[in-house]
């Protein structure tokens, strides 16, 4: 028997997905597609060899609903689904901050939810998927998420409290990086570099330093302390990011992504 995955508001977290699950081995005749464009969708078939149908097609005929619209736009997307969604489908909700039992309460009764926070790297096959099941969903639910998000990064399984912390830490952690880049970058050019060798030097050390933090299993703490040599030149940094509150800052900056995803889950849009 074939399982279809329909993959709604397919924007481009939803094609880095459908490319991933192709390279994985899904068949792009399983696959459908919904988009807001037409032309949008073809330029989907015409990429990946996927089926492009309407909102209430996907419910009727797929057996898992992938949701990536924004979370502003889905109780729209829901009022489309219910008169078409049997309870035998499987939801899973990529929307930041929306709680698995907002679509409970608006779905047929009895129909499992997963609720999935994935990140930007999906596009290069390095996202952090963070999973969580709804009330009616088994594990081999989450299972079938997991292998879905797979294929394009790593899943980790997480309680659904625990949602909000993981969007601030994974779901909106690679902003945090990117900016870091930038202000290294800006800094290298005050110090007298040009921009293409100072991306360079520090793009290199990022990745350098993440597969050691991934593949050492050393505590952060020991890999800096292995840098920072006494009376050095990264000691002098270092203090000057503790004077200037950096780590404060960082702590403060993940409650305040953790709140706001915390105020989408409320219907707070502004």
């Amino acid at each position: 028997m074939t399982h279809k995955v329909a993959v709604l508001g397919t924007g481009k977290i939803g094609e880095a997905l459908l490319s991933g699950m192709i390279r994985a081995g899904w068949s792009p005749a399983d696959l459908l597609v919904t988009a807001r464009r037409p032309e949008r969708a073809e330029e989907l078939r015409a990429r990946h060899g996927v089926t492009p149908v309407t909102n209430p097609e996907a419910a009727k005929t797929a057996d898992t609903l992938i949701l990536t619209v924004k979370p502003q736009d889905m109780g729209t997307l829901l009022d489309e689904l219910v008169p078409h969604l049997p309870a035998d489908r499987l939801i899973i909700s990529g929307a930041a901050g929306i709680p698995t039992s907002y679509f409970e309460e608006r779905l047929v009764t009895g129909i499992p939810v997963v609720r999935v926070m994935t990140n930007t790297p999906a596009l290069v096959d390095e996202a952090m998927s963070v999973i969580s099941g709804g009330t009616h969903a088994t594990a081999a639910h989450l299972a079938h998420a997991e292998e879905i998000f797979g294929a394009v990064g790593k899943t980790l399984r997480v309680p659904e409290s625990q949602q909000d912390a993981c969007t601030a830490l994974s779901g909106s952690g690679p902003a945090y990086f990117f900016y870091l880049v930038e202000a290294m970058t800006d800094a290298g050019i005050l110090l007298g570099l040009p921009r293409d060798k100072a991306h360079e030097l520090i793009v290199q050390s990022a990745i350098g330093a993440a597969v050691m933090l991934r593949d050492s299993g050393e505590h952060p703490v020991k890999l800096r302390e292995n840098v920072t040599s006494p009376a050095g030149t990264t000691i002098n940094a270092i203090r000057e990011l503790e004077n200037h509150g950096v780590r404060a800052a960082l702590i403060a900056a993940l409650e305040a992504a953790r709140d706001r995803s915390r105020e989408l889950a409320s219907g707070k849009k502004d």
